[in-house]
């Protein structure tokens, strides 16, 4: 079997707001073919166009080749062999950030291939399944203007989720900060009576995690205000202060009163190497396309597992990278939660109609995916409808 095309997708929401953090509102999608008819899908959460450009882009030299060449031909079954020689070919411009992003993406629609070659789901062929089923915890993302507005809709939206039987969920509390909802310039000690608020409205049974998206300074500022929030038994504070102050997130493991969580933004296991060992995180978060795509993935939950750390992937995206998180997280005992949203809790438009997940959501857990590959399955329609380029 070879690969005889690639096909790259930027699809961007209608209703797409620059003022909103949301990567959800945009997405990455790319296609690869072979000559025996089997396609598979990946997706990153990127911005679209510049991973385009890294598929796209042609050669210069032996260090800086073009992601396409180096595919077309190649076989597709060898994922390993294949990711190596992408890395290394495209070392001068990749390593990190982007060009590990949209291979990420290709690194998924090659297990998708490699799945319905073999008639397995992904999850089989990355060493069967580890637990019998995943709990995903909601994502909320409240409206408002101001911090009791904010509050309320919060709760609002943990009440919906409740219902719906989840048994986990994570608050968006971003009333101040880098990016603060809605250029909100809310006071600590509100975000404190806003967390308080969610947990009452969710009861002591549900788990409930926070993130605050970079929101403070420093670890000594973050600290003034979480040491007050060990009444409400979070499960993890996720990305406290900026990514890179490596030495205040281990002051933050030493000191703060919940697990501190971080990951989404790192790109191979090397990030993930300094994250946990400089900086101590307890709770891993990768991105399967965004780290570099499954085996990267693969290979943090394992440093995890040696460092006794606990892996809840990152996935703000379509359906196409929440199975794929699905499929990482049913091979890995120790990934707590996974980040999901059904359509009724859904804001987004692409998450609503982009892809159908390929698992069920039943009682608060997700079912081991059974269709071979990834199984998410593209809206065509929704394809051409939202494709700019």
């Amino acid at each position: 079997m070879k690969i005889v095309g690639i096909d790259c997708h930027v699809l961007v929401a209608p209703n797409l707001s620059t003022g909103s953090t949301s990567s959800a509102q945009d997405s990455f999608i790319v296609v690869i073919r072979t000559d025996e008819g089997l396609t598979g899908i990946g997706e990153s959460d990127i911005n679209p166009w510049v991973a385009k450009a890294c598929v796209e882009a042609p050669g210069t030299h032996t260090m800086a080749l073009g992601l396409r060449d180096m595919l077309i031909g190649a076989d597709p079954l060898d994922i390993e062999g294949l990711w190596r020689k992408l890395y290394i070919g495209s070392a001068m411009t990749g390593r990190r950030g982007a060009l590990i992003n949209t291979l990420g993406a290709i690194d998924m629609a090659l297990w998708d291939i490699k799945g319905k070659a073999a008639g397995k789901p992904i999850f089989e062929l990355l060493g069967g399944a580890k637990q019998d089923h995943v709990v995903p915890y909601a994502s909320l993302q409240p409206s408002g203007s101001h911090w009791e507005e904010y509050r309320d809709s919060l709760c609002e939206w943990a009440e919906r989720a409740r219902n719906l039987g989840f048994k986990a969920v994570k608050a968006e509390v971003t009333m101040n900060g880098p990016y603060a909802h809605d250029g909100m310039h809310e006071p600590y000690e509100h975000h404190t009576r806003v967390v308080e608020a969610v947990r009452k409205t969710l009861g002591p049974d549900i788990a409930l995690m926070v993130d605050v998206q970079y929101m403070w300074p420093d670890a000594e500022t973050a600290i003034r205000t979480v040491r007050d929030w060990a009444e409400f038994d979070l499960f993890f504070l996720e990305t406290p202060i900026w990514i890179d102050r490596l030495d205040d997130y281990a002051r933050l493991h030493e000191e703060a009163p919940m697990k501190i969580a971080a990951g989404e933004w790192q790109a191979t296991r090397y990030e993930f190497e300094e994250l946990m060992d400089r900086g101590r995180v307890d709770v891993a978060q990768p991105d399967v396309g965004r780290v570099g795509g499954f085996g990267e993935a693969k290979a943090v939950c394992d440093m995890a597992a040696d460092r006794g750390r606990i892996i809840v992937p990152h996935c703000w995206k379509t359906g196409v990278s929440v199975t794929a998180t699905a499929h990482l997280a049913f091979n890995t005992p120790h990934c707590r939660f996974i980040e999901y949203l059904p359509p009724a809790l859904c804001v987004d438009t692409l998450r609503k109609e982009l892809a159908v997940d390929g698992f069920n959501f039943v009682e608060g857990r997700i079912e081991r995916p059974t269709a071979p590959g990834l199984g998410a399955v593209l809206n065509e329609e929704a394809v051409r409808r939202f494709k700019v380029a």
